[in-house]
């Protein structure tokens, strides 16, 4: 399965870490965070990358050039950050079939093979990997909503009033059909393309989405604070895999 992996972002909230390199090159632990996540990915059986760049993308191709450890690298240039949902259609001439989508700047330790099981299934046109978050914090993700059987069947992002505390994670399989999806998207209040619009939108297409509850951690690297943490989570658990 190909891989797309969003590391565009200027990442303003981490400076001045950032002052001097994309928010995908923040070392944690003395790994840069794309590094982090092109290790989980390549752990559950990832066999091509394909890396959205934008800010100082010279900085990540000439620090990977064109392969990772023996899997290709291609990259698809993102001139302007317009938000995921654009970011994504950068990636769409390079993909042939279904793929996982992993945001650049998350550190997991969790199931993220289970999604991938559950993609490969005919029943499911998507995967998420969820989890639980206090209510007082959901409105900082994409909030979710489900039916008895574990089925998205709203994404709401950054809401004021969340319907829920269930959020998204940064981790998703799709089929192609969320290009389409992202081509119809409108630019948001915030003047930018949004992911949860183009997954609603394959909602009311009568997509099936399975939400995929993690079991493990997974931490945003937005903030300073937000990177001492994941150093602390590492070191606390050092064999935990993208599997535990």
């Amino acid at each position: 399965m190909q891989a797309v992996v969003l590391a565009a972002g200027k990442g303003t909230r981490l400076r001045p870490l950032t002052e001097d390199k994309p928010k995908a090159l923040v070392e944690v632990d003395d790994k840069p965070l794309i590094e982090d996540v092109f290790d989980n990915l390549l752990e559950i059986g990832v066999t091509e990358l394909v890396v959205v760049v934008g800010y100082m993308k010279e900085k990540i191709i000439e620090r990977y050039g064109d392969e990772y450890e023996g899997v290709p690298i291609t990259y698809a240039h993102q001139r302007e950050q317009l938000g995921l949902a654009h970011a994504i259609l950068q990636a769409e001439p390079h993909i042939e079939d279904d793929f996982v989508l992993m945001l650049g700047d998350n550190v997991f330790r969790g199931n993220l093979g289970d999604v991938i099981n559950r993609q490969r299934e005919d029943r499911a046109d998507a995967a998420f990997l969820v989890e639980e978050v206090p209510y007082e914090e959901a409105s900082r993700y994409g909030v979710l909503d489900t039916n008895e059987y574990g089925e998205i069947v709203e994404v709401v992002e950054k809401p004021d009033e969340p319907p829920s505390n269930l959020v998204m994670t940064g981790f998703y399989t799709f089929t192609p059909a969320i290009f389409h999806a992202c081509h119809l998207v409108q630019p948001s209040d915030r003047g930018e393309y949004e992911l949860p619009d183009a997954i609603d939108l394959l909602i009311q297409s009568g997509r099936t989405i399975d939400a995929i509850r993690m079991d493990g951690w997974r931490i945003d690297v937005g903030y300073p604070d937000d990177r001492e943490t994941a150093e602390e989570r590492i070191q606390d658990q050092p064999e935990a895999t993208a599997e535990q």
